[in-house]
């Protein structure tokens, strides 16, 4: 006898975990399934899915959880390309291949970014965006800040392999994780029209602390440039404001996040 072809409706109901494929690597996946609406959750930058386990515990079973590690990260393979749009095609690739219609994106730093150039890119494709601690309109453009990335990243490279045993770095060269950081620099350094223009419900988890490697009042001037977008862009909202830093917020502060993604889906019904 031939085995059964599940149709869609079985698919998406049906717990999965295992690696989609796209371009020239293997994405590793989790879907938890069910009918419940889908929260799609996109990593920090070198980070992997077991960051958003907190989040997702505290959510619980009544909404349907897809995590996945963007490429080299994680469980996920290598791959020829490390650009944001190859981030954006893979988000693509997954949605695609666990058949997910309109979901929330909940994305931390790098994460949140994509999550708002996706939505800005396909309104009719989601739902919502939870940004944890971003995506913010600035970001480093001249060659002596990204000369300072890329000094950071040398004196790291040591450490990567520690690193990425807890989730925070990828299976790349210290010279392929500054230009991740140097190219979402001068993507975050663009944001200001898309934000402006996005016609999504977009919600902020706001940190407070400094984060690694920023010194000063850095990270707080760069919160604030979100101020006069506020006020133009009735869409783009504060959900709440934590005390944690940009590198704790979703290990400390996972009960506000959850509450900001409850209160979205409640929003967008």
């Amino acid at each position: 006898m031939h085995p059964r072809i599940m149709n869609d409706t079985e698919l998406t109901k049906s717990a999965w975990t295992g690696m989609v494929p796209v371009d020239d690597t293997e994405l590793a996946v989790t879907d938890t399934g069910g009918s419940a609406p889908c929260v799609v959750y996109l990593n920090g930058s070198y980070a992997s899915r077991r960051h958003w386990r907190p989040v997702i515990a505290e959510l619980g079973s009544g909404w349907r959880h897809l995590s996945y590690d963007e490429r080299a990260r994680g469980r996920s393979k290598r791959s020829a390309d490390y650009s944001f749009e190859a981030c954006v095609r893979d988000l693509d690739a997954v949605l695609r291949a666990r058949r997910v219609p309109r979901p929330l994106l909940v994305g931390w730093s790098y994460g949140a970014l994509l999550g708002v150039h996706w939505a800005a890119r396909h309104p009719d494709r989601v739902a919502g965006v939870v940004g944890v601690d971003g995506p913010y309109p600035v970001g480093w453009t001249d060659e002596a800040g990204h000369e300072r990335v890329r000094r950071l990243f040398r004196r790291l490279r040591w450490a990567l392999p520690v690193m990425r045993l807890i989730g925070n770095a990828a299976r790349m060269s210290a010279e392929q994780h500054a230009e991740v950081n140097i190219e979402a620099h001068k993507i975050h350094a663009a944001l200001e029209p898309v934000l402006d223009g996005v016609t999504v419900p977009i919600r902020y988890v706001v940190a407070s602390g400094e984060a690694f490697g920023s010194s000063g009042t850095l990270q707080q001037d760069m919160r604030a440039t979100l101020d006069p977008l506020l006020a133009r862009n009735p869409n783009l909202k504060v959900g709440a404001k934590v005390a944690s830093n940009h590198g704790s917020i979703v290990r400390k502060d996972f009960r506000a996040i959850a509450e900001v993604v409850r209160g979205l889906g409640q929003e967008v019904g």
